[in-house]
């Protein structure tokens, strides 16, 4: 993961380096609202989206039964109230904190939760340290441009992400579940390249599984359901590319955690 995260931010930067010519030379479609552009409005759209989730479940449920996939391993944890310490925690109730969690968010910040910004400030803040004059860059025009000369300890999401990595640390650490091990060459590739090619991604899409899918689909934007799908057939394609990194391909008598 910290192999990874290194990739993030370097694919984040470069993401950033060509982001003008993704955005202004390459064919592009509006902004699309599900809630304000479809004459449904903001209920409207979140019954839609409902019904496009049931759907997806029931279709899951079909699926499952006729491939029978590897099974859930039953995950470590604590009983009673040390379970809010230690241990997983129900996914039901993960779920619905961490949808309060993004509403608050909203609230406090005035935009949805997001994560993968900060890692492009950190990276071009680098990139400046050893003479890349990333304010030439469109992406750090506008808006943006006082990121650069302010503190990380000033970007929210820079802030939300030192607790985000703070907080997987202590409740790993109270789980015991952190442990740093040796890994093959294969799977460290794997895991720099994985991450390039996700924080590059991340950055044209305006976000990773969290911004751009979970608070892109909660805001009622049309493109989360784009960033889903496309996330889909990427993680279709790259079970096949596994094997080229020394990495098994789950079978149906596995158990995945």
């Amino acid at each position: 993961m910290l192999l990874t995260l290194f990739g993030f931010i370097v694919g984040s930067v470069i993401g950033a380096a060509h982001f003008t010519f993704w955005m202004e030379e390459t064919p592009s479609l509006p902004a699309i609202s599900l809630a304000t552009d479809t004459g449904l409005g903001y209920f409207g759209a979140w019954v839609l989206q409902l019904i496009v989730f049931a759907i997806i479940i029931w279709i899951t449920f079909y699926i499952q039964k006729k491939k029978n996939p590897p099974k859930m391993a039953p995950l470590a944890t604590a009983t009673g109230f040390k379970r809010i310490f230690r241990g997983s925690w129900p996914l039901l109730a993960g779920a619905i904190i961490l949808a309060i969690l993004n509403a608050v968010t909203l609230m406090v910040r005035g935009q949805p939760w997001g994560i993968t910004s900060a890692f492009t400030l950190w990276g071009s803040k680098m990139a400046q340290s050893i003479g890349i004059d990333v304010t030439q860059w469109g992406y750090w025009s506008g808006d943006r441009a006082a990121q650069l000369q302010q503190s990380v300890f000033l970007d929210s999401t820079s802030v939300m992400n030192f607790g985000i990595i703070v907080g997987a640390f202590i409740a790993a650490a109270a789980g015991g579940a952190f442990i740093l091990k040796k890994i093959p060459m294969k799977a460290a590739a794997a895991s720099l390249i994985g991450g390039v090619l996700m924080g590059y991604g991340a950055r044209l899409a305006f976000g990773c599984n969290i911004g751009a899918y979970f608070s892109g689909i909660a805001s009622f934007s049309m493109h989360g359901w784009v960033w889903g799908i496309m996330a889909l057939a990427g993680t279709y394609v790259a079970l096949y590319l596994r094997p080229l990194f020394g990495l098994s391909v789950p079978k149906p008598t596995d158990t995945s955690c």
